[in-house]
């Protein structure tokens, strides 16, 4: 609702908290969308290292009709990063899914 202003006025700093909170929990929809936030810079930092954990975290846990399109918004992300830096993107992911956050 605040992302895109629906009863509500857009918030994108809302947004990306409450997205960041769902996202945490596993929620891959949230997932997504955080890491798009990080990518345009909406609401939080651009920060592509971020953008692309999300997008893997998401794609690794989305339903099929979902993971495909997931996989295509982390790639365009990548495309736009360092070796080191998609290195330091999968390694934030792991340790997110080891318990580590």
């Amino acid at each position: 609702m605040y992302a895109n202003g629906l009863g509500v006025p857009q918030d994108f700093e809302v947004a990306a908290e409450l997205y960041l909170l769902a996202a945490e929990r596993g929620d891959t929809t949230a997932q997504y969308l955080l890491g798009l936030m990080y990518d345009k810079g909406q609401g939080v930092g651009r920060n592509e290292i971020l953008a692309y954990k999300w997008l893997n975290l998401a794609a690794a846990r989305a339903l099929k009709r979902e993971r495909e399109y997931y996989i295509r918004l982390r790639d365009a992300v990548a495309s736009k990063m360092t070796r080191a830096q998609v290195a330091e993107a999968q390694s934030l992911a792991v340790e997110w899914s080891a318990g580590l956050r």
